[in-house]
């Protein structure tokens, strides 16, 4: 019904323009004008339809959910595999997190806690003793949680755990476009193995516990990669990834260098977590214009493209595939220590 109305509109709006311009053209030019932009004109008005349709339907509104970024003491990730049967983010790479749980959680940091202990078996959580877990408990446990059948902060309290909240750092929040059928607002946390009593693993190839996916129910693999390498790999078409997670991990690239995580590097991460930076919500905007390799244009508050000052960039390049973005590139002109608040006057905590 709504495609019909306004492609009456469209027909009307033609004519009413076409009687408008008949008292400054004669009449045989006129006629002439009509029966060679008339049925482009239809056709364009046609094909925008859908679009204009779909815009009117109201927006999904966004999930609460959260990320954590684990970095251990050799500067690498741990990175998750997404089932490519998965409802959300099919096949796609990701740090460890999910939706919050009003059964289960307290706090997005506890989401994020939470669901990185499920997803991978990392449990970041300091003991009142000495006693530590058996694996064989932990593995249960996780289990047991992911099914609702444990309520992760019981668990905590009779194992006289404590969950490392403090130990996380704000590093950016993402919302999904609204043209988007699942919409997610993710708080994405950085956390230093190192930092915290974590029980469990703490690298890939030389831990007291290997990360693990959780029996291919959501997560296929788990591992730790350095950002460069997780880049690398990328490029490679070796792993996919969404622009949340390809921002994130080309930040750390700049800041991550070598394989020894220093007090240095983790210095200008809590800078950055307690900077504008860290405050910092990214709502995408896809441009309708593409750029000359056909790559979409993904618009990041304080862009040039959203109101932001000309010549500023703030913007990813890429293709949108079934599986995560391909050849994603990401665009940005301004210092992210110094220059984040100044983007958009008056809107620090937005960007």
């Amino acid at each position: 019904m709504k495609s019909s109305l306004l492609h009456v509109e469209c027909v009307s709006f033609w004519h009413r323009l076409i009687h408008s311009r008949s008292a400054y053209y004669p009449a045989t030019n006129l006629r002439r004008d009509s029966s060679r932009h008339f049925n482009r004109f239809r056709a364009a008005c046609q094909s925008h339809m859908p679009t204009l349709t779909e815009t009117a339907k109201p927006s999904p509104v966004p999930r609460p959910s959260a990320s954590l970024v684990v970095v251990n003491s050799r500067n690498e990730v741990l990175l998750v595999h997404r089932n490519p049967q998965a409802t959300s983010f099919g096949g796609v790479h990701v740090f460890p997190g999910g939706n919050f749980d009003t059964k289960q959680d307290s706090s997005l940091q506890m989401t994020a806690i939470r669901e990185t202990f499920e997803e991978s078996g990392l449990l970041i959580a300091s003991s009142s003793d000495s006693s530590r877990l058996h694996d064989y408990v932990l593995d249960e446990a996780r289990k047991s949680i992911h099914a609702q059948r444990t309520n992760f902060e019981t668990f905590l309290t009779e194992h006289h755990l404590t969950a490392d909240v403090s130990s996380l750092l704000p590093f950016t929040t993402w919302v999904t476009p609204q043209s988007a059928p699942r919409r997610f607002r993710a708080q994405f946390y950085v956390i230093f193995l190192p930092a915290s009593s974590s029980t469990g693993f703490s690298s890939g190839d030389k831990s007291e516990r290997v990360p693990t996916h959780d029996g291919g129910q959501e997560i296929m693999s788990a591992r730790f990669l350095h950002p460069t390498t997780a880049i690398q790999a990328f490029r490679e078409d070796k792993l996919s990834f969404m622009p949340p997670q390809y921002y994130i991990l080309s930040t750390l690239c700049d800041i991550l260098e070598g394989n020894e995580n220093t007090i240095l590097q983790r210095g200008k991460i809590e800078m950055l977590s307690r900077g504008a930076f860290g405050r910092m919500v990214i709502n995408p905007v896809m441009l309708p214009e593409r750029d000359a390799q056909g790559r979409q244009i993904l618009a990041y508050e304080g862009d040039e493209a959203r109101g932001g000052p000309k010549g500023r960039i703030h913007r990813a390049l890429g293709i949108p595939g079934k599986s995560g973005f391909k050849g994603l590139v990401l665009m940005r002109n301004f210092d992210i220590f110094s220059e984040v608040a100044t983007l958009v006057p008056g809107e620090s905590t937005k960007l």
